[in-house]
């Protein structure tokens, strides 16, 4: 019977897994494209609404009153380009991209401006303002480490549970938190230092990779706690199979549909993703949301597991001093 069960299970779960990374990462869709440009810039309206049309959403143009505000706009992610006009022409366009924003966005946002521009009559040139690193020109890097952390975060507890179960509760968070340092660690050691695929700010890249490695291997704590030996299942649907593709790292949430688009970020692969996507390059500007939802996860696993546990597993009672049982006189 057990073994009927499994393979159900396993059948149903290579469908899904399917599934969510299809529907989510296939057919990157933009939606409500936030844009920015200059007060004194004169850009062809023309050219806007073309490019609006050709990227089927609605292209939120938002107008910065300097180039120090737009600046500012864009190292805070608020907007994916720049739409400038420097030579005062009403015939040119200058498209800033900012890919480190999000590349895919980025992409699909170069795809279409050539034909828009085409379209409008006016004369395009495309700059990056923000790019990539050269060691991940497609912006994917971020997206497969965060991946490693959370499988590895989340396994390390699995195997915790299978080889050293006589390990009591704060003994076991312990052993998470070292394997979580290490581990986060020797991914930085190996991105940066050995690979050069990404040059990271290595203390708070190491710092938020160990977050997560810790929190993830919370989460499957927490489930086992609840479910036993099942414990893998809840906790592969929550962090894989909705968590990494819906965390923005392959695929900018900006083209992910609802409700992936909101979800992502608040799960722990997704304020993993932009934790870490901010730390790389946009440092001056890091937000607290991701650790603060980071936290949130850590805790609340932890209090399950700690509350479940003493409902399931009370303490015995120990005898008064006074009423302690003798043996006999011979």
């Amino acid at each position: 019977m057990p073994a009927i069960v499994i393979t159900v299970i396993v059948a149903v779960a290579a469908g899904l897994f399917a599934g969510s990374y299809s529907f989510n990462l296939a057919h990157p869709t933009p939606h409500r494209v936030p844009v920015g440009t200059l007060m004194h810039d004169r850009v062809d309206e023309r050219f806007i609404t073309a490019w609006d049309d050709r990227l089927n959403t609605e292209l939120v143009v938002r107008v910065y009153p300097d180039e120090a505000s737009a600046l500012r706009a864009v190292d805070a992610q608020e907007v994916f380009a720049l739409v400038r006009n420097k030579t005062g022409s009403d015939h040119d366009v200058a498209l800033q991209l900012v890919p480190a924003a999000g590349a895919s966005v980025a992409r699909v946002l170069q795809q279409q401006a050539p034909a828009a521009a085409r379209a409008a009559g006016v004369s395009l040139h495309i700059t990056a303002l923000r790019p990539l690193q050269a060691g991940d020109p497609q912006g994917l890097a971020i997206f497969y480490v965060t991946l490693a952390a959370v499988v590895l975060g989340f396994i390390g507890a699995a195997q915790l549970s299978a080889h050293a179960g006589q390990l009591r509760l704060h003994e076991r968070v312990l052993a998470i938190a070292c394997y979580s340092a290490l581990g986060a660690l020797a991914i930085c050691a190996v991105v940066d230092w050995m690979l050069h695929v990404l040059d990271l700010p290595v203390v708070e890249s190491w710092a938020i990779l160990a977050f997560t490695m810790l929190t993830c291997g919370l989460v499957f704590t927490a489930f086992h706690v609840l479910v036993g030996r099942w414990a893998i299942l809840p906790t592969w649907l929550l962090l894989v199979m909705v968590g990494n593709p819906s965390s923005g790292g392959a695929v900018s949430s900006t083209l992910l549909p609802e409700p992936t688009r909101s979800l992502g970020r608040w799960l722990p692969p997704g304020a993993s993703v932009s934790a870490q996507h901010t730390a790389i390059y946009f440092n001056d500007h890091q937000y607290v949301t991701p650790f603060l939802t980071l936290a949130v996860w850590c805790t609340a696993a932890v209090t399950t597991a700690w509350v479940w546990r003493r409902r399931r597993c009370p303490a015995p009672a120990t005898a008064a001093v006074g009423d302690t049982l003798r043996a006999p006189a011979a």
